[in-house]
């Protein structure tokens, strides 16, 4: 019959919890502040303990790599690791914000954490140039407006720039306006006939004034030179442009061409544009043709940095008269930047008896671009045993999806590919090289069912019978396999009075010398026990019997496996046969393998 034996698995589940808040914890503090200066108690506010802390190996991750803000985890606190300056980190977006999360493991946790950062008056309006010159004829009509010069002032809300002044106001007085942002720029406007004869020239001061607390203050000095009679100013055809180009537009690629007209003739009625000190915009982005009025690209335009351009553009006669337009430009957003993926956690090895779903590894993926260009989607191979979920907003978790078996595939390559919506997609992938670590749930094997040996009577003590090896599917400590003698009772004696085994080797050894006369059978059992947490034994009987006394012995036996109520059994039936000095050749006698025990024959040939 064949041999069956029973396996019960103990299996050890490992589950690991991933807690993403459904809430946000949110600080504010002022910019500026020193390393090391105090945020938040955050284990506090997240209602952990220091224990939670450590052993979770509590840290800090931010998507752009910054370390503005630390984690002092022997106090539970969030202290300045690096001096934060609001106009640096953020320009002139409000409100900004640091954004980051804590991340814990065994079990993982993620917990969102949003710092405020609040300005401080520590920036001036400033002006781009100390002076500047303005040519006015002085045929120029009341309410002819002139543009000013815009001060920047880095600082946001009431610290940013708030008013100006103009000082004197004997010919002009001052046009306060705002964009459509809300910032605050000024035109001045003639509120008196201007007369060269009289008087050739205006000296003014404009100061710019923000909302601190005392204010600061910036100014420019206005010199106003009157020219002579140039009765029409240029116009343009509207107030205000708008256009649209694409962020990936080649230099010298034309954006749009403003167009003004003058009424006057000869010098007087020629125009030239460009662009007004009012404009936003950075000086290597656009250009203007002086004579035409067409704008173009000079430079990178890059949407994720600058989505809107506001330019102001001047069309100026000789005379000295102008006009001023608005360009809107907006940034289009095109496909130019791959997903980044990155493994902010992982459990690396795996135990084999993982169950289902059990987290390996948190994933973060990020795409600069906006809209369907950055809308990623993130998968892996389906002939994998495991699967990719998305967890939160460009989170993913990494779990497995199947029963796993060390013996049958010990580590895998996993790969997540990150694609983008756009046209043409961009993609990028990573590898987790995962290996998977092993539980002890397999036996000890035997090559074979039974073995034969043979011994001469009178033998020496000592003397080895055989020598047999188990294996196991099974590594490490679950794999080490020793061996060992049931010490049942053999003619009133245990059997370790007759027979022994090295543990290590499996060599079964005479523990004394036999006599043919005196011992016809005998019946032993061996077993092999392996050395995992959950050791896993078989053991078996072996018989011998004598058919006869005087010359060359040999065995004969008939074996069965007796099952035992293990974990797993593995049999071995062991045959010695004793042969007598004087012994004479014979036909040696057959072994037959059955179910349950194992019959060792002593016989005489």
């Amino acid at each position: 019959m064949d041999k069956r034996f029973s396996l019960h698995r103990k299996l050890l589940l490992v589950c690991v919890w991933v807690d993403f808040t459904l809430g946000q914890v949110r600080y504010s503090i002022p910019e500026e502040m020193s390393v090391g200066t105090h945020v938040g108690n955050i284990m506090q506010d997240l209602g952990l303990d220091v224990k939670r802390l450590k052993s979770g190996q509590a840290r800090v991750f931010t998507e752009d790599n910054s370390e503005y803000i630390g984690l002092n985890a022997d106090k539970g606190t969030l202290v300045i690791k690096e001096r934060v300056d609001r106009e640096e980190r953020c320009g002139q977006t409000s409100p900004c914000s640091l954004h980051f999360q804590i991340i814990l493991n065994n079990p993982m946790e993620l917990h969102r954490v949003d710092v405020e950062i609040l300005d401080i008056n520590d920036n001036v309006p400033l002006f781009s140039r100390r002076e500047m010159n303005i040519e006015i004829s002085e045929s120029a009509v009341k309410g002819a407006r002139f543009s000013l010069d815009s001060a920047v002032d880095a600082d946001v809300g009431l610290n940013s720039l708030q008013t100006y002044t103009l000082t004197p106001t004997d010919h002009f007085k001052l046009n306060m306006l705002s964009r459509p942002d809300g910032s605050k720029y000024a035109e001045m406007v003639l509120d008196r006939q201007l007369d060269r004869e009289a008087r050739e020239g205006h000296r003014l001061v404009l100061t710019a004034f923000d909302g601190g607390d005392p204010p600061k203050s910036g100014s420019i000095k206005i010199n106003v030179i009157v020219l002579d009679a140039n009765d029409n100013a240029p116009a343009f055809s509207q107030s205000l442009y708008r256009v649209a180009v694409p962020e990936n537009a080649l230099k010298g690629t034309a954006v749009l061409t403003v167009t003004a007209t003058d009424a006057d003739v000869g010098a007087n009625g020629n125009i030239m544009y460009a662009f007004s000190q009012n404009s936003r915009v950075t000086p290597s982005a656009f250009v203007i043709d002086a004579q035409t009025g067409e704008v173009t690209v000079t430079g990178d335009i890059n949407y994720e940095k600058m989505k809107r351009y506001e330019l102001d553009v001047e069309a100026t006669d000789k005379g000295g008269l102008r006009d001023t337009c608005k360009v809107l430009i907006e940034v289009a957003d095109v496909n130019d930047n791959a997903p980044v993926i990155s493994i902010i956690s992982l459990s690396n090895p795996i135990p084999e008896n993982s169950p289902p779903d059990t987290v390996i590894a948190m994933i973060n993926v990020k795409d600069l671009d906006s809209g369907k260009n950055g809308q990623v989607r993130c998968s892996i191979s389906p002939e994998l045993p495991f699967k990719i979920k998305s967890s939160s907003i460009n989170f993913y978790t990494l779990v497995s999806e199947d029963v796993l078996d060390r013996e049958t595939v010990p580590e895998y390559n996993i790969t997540i590919s990150a694609v983008d919506e756009g046209s043409p997609p961009f993609s990028a992938n990573k590898t987790i090289h995962l290996k998977i670590s092993d539980v002890n749930d397999n036996a000890p094997v035997f090559p074979k069912t039974f073995f034969t040996a043979f011994i001469p009577e009178n033998n020496s003590p000592g003397t080895s019978l055989l020598s047999v090896r188990a294996t196991d599917s099974d590594s490490g400590n679950n794999a080490r396999i020793s061996y060992f003698l049931e010490d049942d009772q053999l003619n009133g004696m245990p059997a370790s009075f007759y027979f022994s085994v090295n543990a290590e080797s499996g060599e079964i050894m005479s523990a004394r010398s036999f006599d043919y006369e005196q011992t016809k059978e005998f019946h032993i059992r061996l077993g092999a026990e392996e050395s995992g947490s959950i050791s896993l034994q078989q053991r078996e009987s072996v018989a011998c019997e004598a058919l006869s006394a005087s010359v060359v012995l040999r065995t004969s036996c008939y074996c069965r496996l007796q099952e035992q109520h293990l974990a797993a059994c593995v049999a071995l039936s062991a045959h010695v046969v004793l042969n007598p000095a004087s012994a004479r050749p014979s036909p040696p006698l057959r072994c037959y393998f059955s179910s349950c025990a194992s019959l060792l024959t002593i016989a005489d040939v």
